[in-house]
């Protein structure tokens, strides 16, 4: 598969870093970011590369030319084949495209070249071909959804609406954001556009989203840009740690799964709507801490009010995204939510009856997080469940990871660890690093 790298913006935002380069060409622990791109792609056997090229375009040739020069970093070949295009004039993130489709006959990797990232594209590729998609975005949580452009799915994993950042957010939203990695038909590139200047959003993804063949793969994987001076050296710091590579889901991931009621949010029964959901202060910024040490943040909830009939899926996701958005104004962010709609017991006014079932993914059974554990690849050993109730850490115990309990008043439920609030658990992670106790 061939893939194209749009490197020709300006990087006016990160001027202060290095204001005489391209900016897909400053260095991230001593190596272009570029060049940090061109390793992961190689890594999965993608060596077909065109990179787009206008402002001091020629430095990025120099330093590359046709990609069997030698890197003046590794002392060895970068081992691609480079085609170069140069936009004499801007043309916009897809401009390039139509007018060099003749080069592009086959799906391709299309990604921005002012990037870091560290991704299983086997997976990435596998999910797109499944689906016989038009394109595929890459989509995961940030710690900046109130300033980012949001994408809105379904349950298929079907594009459904684009919020982008000029746009009025709603209240209360998923935290997913486009994450600037897109697989492509060249079918898209037969649309008629006149104009030479084209945005790929705007005006050529979002109107084929009627289709519905526009879809998202969302993966917790590590892919962030460096376009602010701050985002820079918190990416150079995630490098130097070891996270972005840990982060590629061919690697076993630990993870951290959490209860919802009563651990991050007050405790008030079973929460029915959005307005009596409320945060427990202080769990936004442990959940942020979390993130930071590079675990998965994953949500394992049993929701009988489903079955029950006095809640909806669409007031559960309603809530969910309550919970997203409070999280991401404080820099926190969940990887996923799984829920468990389902209630054994009959007898309810209003109930679904095809929900009042035995199933494997009500806690205190480990379907949830096994199901987590399947999807991205984690190591349930080097793992917590975090709860406040037997049901989590039954649940725990019974998918083989380490267990904590949180609970204003000691209980002795066989839990390996005891906190009084869910800030305690960061030490206790820190500490053991995730082996089994």
């Amino acid at each position: 598969m061939k893939a194209v790298i749009m490197a020709g913006g300006k990087g006016t935002r990160i001027s202060s870093i290095a204001n005489d380069i391209p900016k897909p060409m400053i260095l991230i622990n001593g190596m272009p970011v570029l060049e940090h791109e061109i390793y992961n792609l190689k890594n999965y056997g993608i060596t077909d590369i065109i990179i787009t090229i206008s402002h001091l375009g020629h430095i990025i040739m120099d330093y590359f030319g046709d990609g069997s020069k030698i890197s003046p970093v590794t002392k060895k070949s970068f081992g691609v084949q480079i085609e170069y295009f140069y936009e004499k004039e801007p043309l916009g993130n897809a401009g390039a495209l139509f007018q060099m489709k003749d080069k592009l006959t086959e799906d391709f990797i299309l990604l921005n070249g002012d990037i870091i990232f560290d991704i299983d594209f086997h997976r990435f590729i596998n999910f797109h071909k499944k689906n016989k998609a038009l394109a595929t975005l890459f989509t995961h949580p940030n710690n900046h959804p109130y300033d980012s452009a949001l994408i809105i799915s379904d349950e298929k994993s079907i594009i459904k609406k684009w919020i982008f950042k000029e746009d009025k957010k709603p209240e209360f939203y998923k935290n997913r954001v486009n994450a600037g990695l897109h697989i492509l038909s060249p079918d898209i590139l037969n649309i008629d556009i006149h104009n030479s200047k084209i945005d790929l959003d705007r005006q050529i993804l979002k109107p084929l989203s009627q289709t519905g063949r526009i879809f998202v793969y969302d993966s917790p994987e590590y892919v962030k840009d460096m376009g602010t001076p701050e985002r820079y050296y918190l990416v150079e710091d995630d490098l130097q740690k070891g996270i972005i590579e840990q982060k590629n889901l061919r690697n076993q991931q630990k993870a951290i799964f959490l209860d919802r009621d009563g651990t991050i949010n007050k405790y008030v029964g079973f929460v029915k709507k959005s307005d009596e959901f409320e945060l427990i202060p202080g769990v936004a910024k442990t959940i942020k801490k979390f993130n930071e040490l590079g675990y998965l943040v994953i949500v394992i909830t049993n929701q009988p009010v489903i079955a029950r009939g006095e809640s909806s899926y669409n007031e559960l996701i309603s809530i969910h995204n309550k919970m997203e958005t409070i999280l991401g104004e404080s820099g926190a962010y969940l990887d996923a939510i799984y829920y468990c709609p389902h209630h054994p017991d009959k007898g309810y006014k209003g109930e679904v009856s095809e929900l009042k079932v035995e199933c494997e993914c009500r806690k205190p059974k480990p379907g949830m997080i096994l199901k987590a554990s399947k999807d991205f690849n984690i190591d349930l050993s080097q793992s917590f469940m975090i709860g406040d109730s037997e049901v989590d850490i039954l649940a725990g115990k019974n998918a083989g990871c380490n267990t904590i309990l949180v609970s204003s008043k000691y209980q002795n439920l066989g839990e390996d660890y005891y906190i009084s609030s869910l800030d305690e658990a960061v030490s206790i992670i820190i500490d053991n690093k995730g082996e089994k106790l």
